[in-house]
């Protein structure tokens, strides 16, 4: 067997590793592709440098994970319905994903996680902070992580993607998000769940999708998802990474939050993202009954 070149490196303390010493336009070998799977599921994102891959190339990757999900809101590649765009003009205000949230939370399966490729970047500035949820459920105090083990969350798009969400009824927003129609209803899921690959325990609820704690009022929820969502991004939980022409981040939704910093105005930031199926989720309670 020939010996592999790939080299995995933690990117900070607690989230995030590096992959290197690979080249994404040659065929993976299944050892690579399983040292890739398997620094994902532990790290909660990997990140990769100078990928000079094609929409094809960037397909066939994304599908040696797991099905691609089409994203239904986000303007497609022209040509790939499978990649989506994240573009930011150098006449809008807002950006895309520009404040904590877990992607797909919303859907009753969520999807596994997403494949982002830069294309076109500003000069400084646009660089995507990711948080670690296991690392945040783990430094809980042990009566707190008992109760949230025993509870459920709502999780919707509604707020965000339907017709009059904050994402649609943004002006500078037409043309990058749309299909208002397709929202979904909402979902529950548990607050902890265990991993599906790591089975580490994870906190499983974000600023974005989360609207209320399920059989309270949002008016009760909010004092506790406010602390969640603090204690969640303090820094030691967190790591930044700095865009490059060709860089990659795969990151994984049921470990994850990512946010991506607005701070680039007057300069144009275009990425391609290609968002992979996902499992059913679970709590994590019945292993603490």
């Amino acid at each position: 067997m020939k010996k592999s070149s790939l080299r995995i490196t933690p990117f900070s303390p607690q989230v995030g590793a590096l992959v290197e010493g690979v080249d994404l336009r040659n065929t993976l070998s299944q050892q690579d592709l399983s040292a890739m799977r398997t620094a994902l599921h532990e790290h909660g994102v990997i990140f990769l440098r100078g990928q000079k891959l094609s929409p094809e190339q960037h397909i066939e990757f994304a599908r040696r994970f797991a099905p691609i999900n089409i994203n239904r809101f986000f303007r497609a590649v022209d040509g790939y319905a499978q990649v989506a765009e994240v573009r930011k003009e150098p006449d809008q205000k807002s950006n895309i994903g520009g404040g904590w949230h877990t992607d797909h939370s919303y859907d009753l399966v969520p999807a596994m996680g997403s494949i982002l490729r830069a294309i076109e970047l500003p000069a400084t500035g646009g660089d995507t902070l990711f948080a670690s949820m296991s690392a945040a459920f783990d430094a809980l105090s042990d009566g707190l992580k008992q109760t949230l083990r025993t509870m459920n969350a709502v999780h919707s798009s509604r707020h965000v993607f339907g017709e009059s969400g904050r994402a649609v009824v943004k002006q500078d927003n037409a043309g990058r998000i749309g299909n208002a129609d397709r929202v979904t209803p909402d979902v529950v899921h548990p607050v902890v769940i265990k991993h599906p690959e790591s089975g580490r325990e994870t906190l499983y609820v974000n600023p974005g999708f989360t609207t209320h704690f399920e059989n309270w009022t949002a008016e009760e929820s909010a004092p506790l998802l406010k602390y969640l969502y603090d204690h969640s991004s303090r820094p030691e939980f967190t790591c930044r990474f700095n865009w490059s022409d060709g860089a990659i981040a795969f990151w994984d939704n049921r470990a994850t939050w990512h946010y991506a910093l607005n701070d680039y105005h007057g300069a144009r930031r275009l990425m391609h993202r290609i968002t992979v199926e996902g499992s059913a989720i679970s709590g994590s309670r019945l292993a603490h009954n």
